[in-house]
């Protein structure tokens, strides 16, 4: 019980810590995730979402400019949560990466709509270091770099917004499913549901579909962040239920 009272969960994200051929920045999201709860209190929360950012001449970025960030409850102290993600970052990041760190209080009465307002803004137009430092001195966030310029700060706080604002993001890796490799599977949403664990199947249209809505799946089957949900993406084709292409996906 006495464990349970100090049990917090923090919004963790991190961006700019790879390089051409080196390790990504979401492997390495989901290695501290786990370094992050040594009692094993990984929830469901704690997936990794890609929040795609501004594309721009004037931003470095190894080659998308997308930030990774996931949930994490963990009994440990806002220092050492600081401390084992620096030296994580320090020891995975490429030698030509920025990294840039973020780490949220879950249960701190801070206003997340400015940290929102900052993540969609960083889709759309170019923000810099001053700006993001500034951000989270005020609102009294934890925010450092951990190596080469540091650029990575821009995107980490960005990140954290964007997974609060809840309607960004691609959910890191993809649904592996019996009967995939032979070039496809049908299954129903009820299905899916249950093979997979995604929270629901959502139409290209924004509906959701019912449970029993047969669908085709092959290829890659990844799922989005939409309304706090994971959600599998699909499209329908010829009166066909199918997972949503990467033109449907790159919107996210």
């Amino acid at each position: 019980m006495r464990a349970n009272q100090r049990l917090k969960s923090w919004l963790v994200c991190i961006d700019d810590t790879d390089d051409i051929g080196t390790k990504g920045t979401g492997e390495i999201a989901q290695e501290l995730a786990v370094l992050l709860s040594p009692e094993q209190r990984l929830s469901r929360c704690s997936f990794v979402t890609r929040h795609q950012l501004f594309v721009h001449p004037d931003i470095p970025y190894t080659s998308h400019n997308s930030a990774m960030c996931f949930q994490v409850r963990s009994l440990l102290s806002e220092e050492a949560i600081v401390d084992i993600a620096k030296e994580h970052l320090m020891q995975e990041s490429a030698p030509a990466a920025d990294p840039g760190f973020a780490l949220l209080d879950l249960q701190a009465d801070i206003e997340h709509q400015q940290l929102i307002d900052f993540g969609l803004q960083a889709k759309k137009e170019v923000k810099n270091k001053p700006q993001a430092y500034e951000l989270a001195q005020r609102l009294g966030i934890h925010l450092s770099e951990h190596g080469g310029t540091g650029q990575g700060v821009i995107g980490a706080i960005a990140g954290l917004g964007l997974r609060l604002h809840g309607n960004d993001g691609r959910i890191k890796g993809q649904f592996k499913l019996k009967g995939l490799d032979q070039g496809g599977v049908n299954l129903s949403v009820a299905d899916v549901v249950e093979l997979t664990g995604v929270d629901r199947v959502l139409a290209d249209t924004g509906e959701s579909l019912c449970i029993k809505t047969p669908l085709l799946l092959s290829g890659k089957v990844k799922a989005v962040y939409r309304d706090h949900q994971v959600s599998l993406l699909v499209y329908q084709q010829d009166g066909v239920w199918r997972n949503a292409l990467k033109q449907h996906l790159k919107h996210y």
